[in-house]
């Protein structure tokens, strides 16, 4: 039966998070239609939102969820009814599992059988994969999950991350929105499966690649507080491949709704974190080794590790029999024959470079005749795993190239390549990358490929494997890699050749390379990779990444956690429990009952959007400071980071409107006196060495520029390039704060900006000075509003926040620090927006308009 989920698939779009009950320790039984879920303990008082305190830090469960579970599937012999189930070994998923370790951690997976099993039949196979192999089958109609899989992941998210774009209806598929709904209708009834499992206080959820991009959403949007990890295990490519996807901001929003993110390689995450800069403004930190981003109060943590081979599994198959018979047969086939082995196994696809090492294959016979009769190239040729007109075309150019290289270089009981197109058992394969003198990946793309670790543990041997091949013991075992630098495993492969899997003369050479090297070589080679490969093994993987998800989510016990935005949108929030939204009845209420009032404002990003193009203030602003400003009971003071002068022509209309300028280094009381000073006279003689070096980083870095201020220099970058721009901004910092650190200054990087100003000017020191000049004139604040959005408002939020412990205020004063966005702040409130703030404060000068009564 369909899930009703797959036939509502806008119900993500409602805005409303759904409450659950608690789950029972033990695993409720399975149904086949989402969202009836039996065994619960429907506890109306458990909520999505509940009490950070009633949450549980126990680790109790793993749900794995993957596009495919690691099962094999067999229908009964007799009567051809019934099915039989077996774990598939050669899963990663299962070697996660067994790299864990049972003891630690009870693993539950979620996903989809290989073979189609009938309606009838799914409850059935449901209870069994349950009960026997702690698994939860989702269960997709035929057409839907033909237009999911083969229609969107394969013809559309797979060529796009591998660098392939739809410049031509032929060249990968061209974005088709009725295939996008089939993709996000499928995760959404992978969400309902996990809802019918998860114990959402204590379980930890490990989604895993490109099939499931969207599925972080769907589960945030139920559990706000959900402990969610997502692993890519394809490449992720560049800002300039990736922007071209239509949905491209839906699934980083998704991938943001995890807690921890995963990657096999730098580049692969790099990509990631620049997509995220340019499409979405959001810049990451690296601290103590771990790179974060913060997202609406919650930081997603970057994982950056490759996956490793099983090794336990991998010597088990070493020691099989059935291996020293196949190893036996091939050096009968090739060694005694005076024939030296190079192997490739890939799969048939368009990426996995298989014509391009064959023509190297050629090229190599061609520019050395002296390895003709002597070399082999064996091609294994797994089967696709997807299908369509490109694998077609692959199989077509390999066949004809193969049967061309032969009928060219081959002789009789001599072939230079063997093409071996149909599935091998694992043991099989180990026996040939036990006797290949060199493994060739010349992939044009690939997330990771595991086959050059195979390779070198399978080289290692043992003692068995030793006498089948007549070497010592003792004898320091060798290996030999060549392999394309676009694949995942590349970086971590120090010692083996890496090539431009595009330039066959530059894989001939060294393929040349491989085979004439000296044995010492190739033995220290060996030595090195096989060192890195048997401790990196996918048990020191999964426990890495796990390691770093429970650390990552150690906070969400102590966060307050909701859910805004819709459908795809969707994003949680989570602040400090005591951060909460200004309430306009509060401080309206607080302000008709208080007498003597500070009021300090930021203006750009507060009173102002960051974004407007007019930055003056707008008539109705200048109207409301006005009427603030009249009210004799209210001292108003506009604090910001621009200069004097055009501070003064904006605001003289507003004749008692007092003034701080230059982040507050020029303070005027009111329109009628004199500016002063906060801090002593500063000496700009330092403008002489700073601005010498912005003008350079101006002219390299196209859309930044300078303002000159009275007392501080600025270098904006608001309009250049955001990657560059960044980049630029780190280098300026460290240039200027070498050439001026003898001199009384600070340099300090903000929002799209670096600033040199005096030190000891701070928005703090202004509101401190406002506080203790009312408290010598006798007035003692009972009501203190201070507004301001960013990372220099929040001096004047803490020198607010401290005064209050202090005699500048009144003792049972209302105080409101207020910071704009809901965002990791020293401020107590938030407001949304500017527009919110011009709301709050057009309605405080309304009460101070109205009449006084008698």
């Amino acid at each position: 039966m369909v899930s009703r989920s797959y036939s509502n698939l806008l119900e993500l779009a409602s805005g409303e998070s759904p409450s659950f009950g608690r789950m029972s320790r033990r695993i409720p039984r399975i149904m086949t239609v989402a969202g009836i879920i039996s065994d619960l303990d429907d506890d109306p008082s458990e909520s999505v939102c509940s009490d950070p305190s009633s949450s549980s830090v126990q680790r109790d469960r793993l749900i794995i969820v993957a596009n495919q579970l690691p099962i094999r599937a067999h229908r009964k012999s007799e009567n051809n009814s019934g099915w039989i189930f077996s774990w598939d070994e050669n899963s990663l998923l299962l070697q996660l599992k067994d790299g864990l370790g049972d003891d630690e951690i009870e693993v539950i997976y979620v996903g989809c059988l290989k073979e189609e099993i009938h309606p009838c039949e799914q409850d059935e196979v449901s209870q069994i994969l349950l009960e026997t192999f702690k698994c939860v089958p989702t269960f997709l109609p035929p057409d839907l999950f033909t237009r999911y899989y083969h229609g969107f992941c394969k013809q559309q998210l797979w060529p796009l991350f591998h660098y392939m774009l739809p410049l031509s209806p032929d060249l990968g598929g061209r974005f088709n929105r009725s295939l996008w709904q089939a993709y996000v209708s499928v995760n959404k009834i992978f969400a309902d499966r996990i809802m019918e499992v998860i114990n959402p206080e204590d379980d930890f959820v490990w989604i895993h690649d490109y099939h499931l991009m969207v599925l972080p959403t769907f589960l945030r949007k139920r559990f706000n507080r959900v402990k969610l990890g997502f692993f890519l295990h394809s490449p992720f490519p560049s800002s300039e491949i990736y922007r071209t996807l239509p949905i491209r901001e839906e699934l980083l929003r998704a991938l943001l709704n995890s807690d921890l993110i995963g990657f096999h390689t730098f580049d692969y995450a790099r990509h990631f974190l620049s997509c995220c800069s340019r499409m979405l403004g959001l810049s990451y930190e690296s601290k103590r080794g771990y790179i974060g981003l913060e997202y609406y109060g919650r930081t997603v943590s970057i994982k950056i590790l490759p996956v490793g081979i099983h090794m336990g599994q991998l010597q088990s198959v070493l020691s099989l029999p059935e291996t020293e018979e196949k190893v036996a047969e091939l050096i009968k086939q090739f060694c005694d024959q005076d024939r030296i082995m190079l192997l490739g196994v890939d799969d048939m696809d368009i990426f996995k470079g298989i014509s391009l090492k064959l023509l190297a294959m050629e090229q190599l016979l061609v520019q050395h005749p002296e390895w003709q009769g002597k070399v082999v190239l064996v091609q294994i040729a797994n089967p696709a795993r997807g299908r369509g007109k490109d694998v077609k075309e692959v199989q077509t150019e390999t066949f004809s190239t193969v049967k061309r290289i032969n009928e060219t270089f081959g002789k009789p009981g001599y072939d230079p390549v063997v093409l071996i197109d149909e599935p091998l058992k694992f043991y099989e394969r180990i026996a040939y990358y036990v006797v290949a003198e060199c493994c060739l990946v010349t992939a044009v793309r690939d997330g990771m490929n595991l086959i050059p670790y195979e390779y070198i543990i399978s080289r290692q041997g043992n003692e068995k494997l030793d006498k089948v091949l007549g070497l010592e013991s003792s004898i320091p075992k060798k290996s030999m890699l060549v392999v394309s630098e676009f694949i995942g495993c590349s970086p971590s492969l120090s010692g083996a050749i890496r090539v431009n899997p595009w330039n066959i003369d530059a894989v001939a050479d060294a393929m040349d390379s491989a085979l004439e090297m000296l044995e010492p070589e190739k033995q220290l080679r060996h030595e090195k990779h096989y060192r890195y490969v048997s401790t990196h093994d996918v048990g020191y993987w999964a426990r890495s990444f796990l390691q770093d998800l429970e650390r990552t989510c150690r906070d969400h016990v102590r966060r307050r956690c909701w859910g805004i935005g819709f459908g795809l949108s969707f994003r949680v929030v989570a602040l400090d429990p005591n951060f909460r939204k200004l309430s306009m009845e509060h401080i309206v209420s607080a302000y008709k009952r208080t007498t003597t009032r500070a009021i300090l404002l930021d203006y750009d990003g507060t009173l102002m959007p960051q974004a407007s193009i007019d930055k003056g203030p707008t008539p109705k602003s200048i109207e409301m400071l006005k009427t603030l400003c009249r009210d004799e009971n209210n001292m108003v003071l506009i604090v910001s980071a621009r200069s004097r002068k055009k501070l003064e022509d904006w605001f003289s209309p507003c004749e008692n409107l007092g003034i701080a300028a230059e982040h507050g280094y020029f303070l005027r009381p009111k329109g009628d006196v004199e500016w002063e000073t906060c801090v002593p006279v500063a000496d700009c003689s330092w403008k002489q060495i700073a601005e010498p070096v912005m003008k350079l980083y101006t002219e390299t870095t196209d859309g930044s520029t300078i303002e000159d201020k009275e007392t501080a220099l600025v270098w904006c970058y608001e309009d250049a390039d955001p990657d560059f721009g960044s980049c630029q901004a780190k280098e300026l910092l460290d240039h200027l704060e070498s050439v001026l650190a003898n001199e009384p200054v600070t340099v300090k990087s903000g929002q799209s900006l670096v600033e040199v100003k005096p030190q000891g000017v701070s928005k703090g020191i202004v509101a401190k000075r406002l506080l203790s000049t009312m408290q010598e004139r006798g007035m003692l604040p009972d009501f203190v509003l201070c507004i301001g959005d960013d990372r220099s408002d929040e001096d004047m939020f803490e020198a607010i926040t401290s005064s209050m412990a202090g005699s500048s205020i009144a003792p049972r004063a209302e105080v409101f620090a207020c910071t704009v966005g809901r965002k990791p702040s020293k401020a107590k409130y938030y407001l949304d927006d500017t527009g919110e703030i011009v709301r709050l404060m057009q309605g405080l000068a309304s009460v101070s308009e109205q009449p006084v009564p008698l």
